[in-house]
């Protein structure tokens, strides 16, 4: 009997599916008792996210990256909740930033109780992920490091935006590749290193990782566009109401042209025309732009993802760069 889908991907190897549905409620149980508090309103607030559910899909990366060592070693489960707990703290501040009202489906921490209670329980997410990883030595912790480096640069450069002269498409890619890519590639090196698999294999993953989240940004961007609200889960258009150039509207605005749509994106969108943006952009050339962009990345991945040894992992592997194409439409 296989394991339940991850992130919408059933894994058809029977043992690969029974290691990571083992691996994964390991990963749930660590996660919630690692944010336990004297405190019991720390604990509340910390523990606000972890409830509200989420695709793990950085545990997911871990725990498949750890097939291509020993997926039973001490530190794996432990690395993956590294993982977690840092995208989960980094949820709580971009909440702040983006003042979102909610996240997951439920009240943001921002939202139920206020700014400063949500900055600080992401703080203390990312000291109890440093508490973790200081167990698993400190080749683990540089890396940890250079990913938060890179999360916080990411986060910079899209605040502040792309400067005089620079290509906006090549500047929203490489903040893509930092504030989500960056973690994700974490979560293959985390998971082939704690492993013990080859120099080579962590290498390759690392990489592929990155790739494959970028990718799947870049669906979202897509699906913000393309999608009903059922297929989604979210409501169609919130990025042109909040006036985020994804790159969609980037290729459209960057086209040259002077129409309509161009003078519908220049800025947030207003909802009596969101409809219409919509309906303009869906059939714009900048949409099949998109997605051969996120192709191009997906084809990146799956060059290193072919070069790893033929285990049931790999095929996982490949089998979600296939989903990550076709979520996207």
């Amino acid at each position: 009997m296989s394991a339940p889908p991850v992130v919408d991907l059933p894994i058809e190897d029977e043992r690969l599916a029974q290691d990571v549905a083992t691996g994964l409620a390991a990963v749930e149980k660590l996660l919630r008792s690692s944010v336990e508090s004297e405190d019991a309103f720390v604990t509340e607030a910390s523990k606000h996210l972890i409830e509200a559910g989420g695709k793990r899909f950085r545990t997911l990366m871990v725990l498949l990256a750890a097939q291509f060592g020993d997926p039973s070693a001490p530190g794996v489960v432990p690395g993956a909740v590294v993982i977690e707990l840092t995208h989960l703290g980094s949820l709580y501040h971009d909440d702040v930033m983006d003042e979102a009202p909610v996240r997951r489906g439920s009240p943001s921490a921002n939202a139920r109780w206020d700014n400063t209670v949500a900055i600080l329980t992401g703080d203390y997410l990312f000291a109890q992920a440093s508490d973790l990883l200081a167990d698993l030595g400190p080749e683990l912790i540089r890396i940890q490091a250079q990913t938060f480096s890179r999360l916080v640069q990411g986060q910079i450069r899209e605040t502040v935006g792309p400067r005089d002269g620079e290509d906006p498409v090549g500047h929203y890619l490489s903040v893509l590749a930092d504030k989500t890519g960056s973690l994700i590639a974490a979560s293959g090196r985390f998971g082939a290193l704690l492993s013990g698999a080859p120099a080579d294999v962590e290498e390759r993953l690392s990489r592929a990782c990155e790739a494959v989240g970028v990718a799947w940004q870049l669906g979202d961007d897509l699906l913000d566009v393309a999608s009903s609200g059922a297929q989604s889960g979210k409501t169609p258009g919130t990025d042109l109401r909040e006036g985020v150039r994804t790159l969609p509207v980037l290729y459209a605005l960057t086209s040259g042209e002077q129409s309509r749509l161009t003078e519908l994106l220049s800025g947030p969108v207003p909802e009596e025309h969101v409809e219409e943006a919509l309906t303009l952009l869906r059939a714009h050339p900048a949409m099949e732009r998109a997605r051969a962009e996120l192709t191009a990345w997906i084809d990146r991945a799956r060059v290193d993802l072919s070069a790893l040894p033929d285990i049931p992992a790999r095929a996982a592997f490949l089998a979600l760069c296939d989903y990550v194409v076709e979520r996207s439409g």
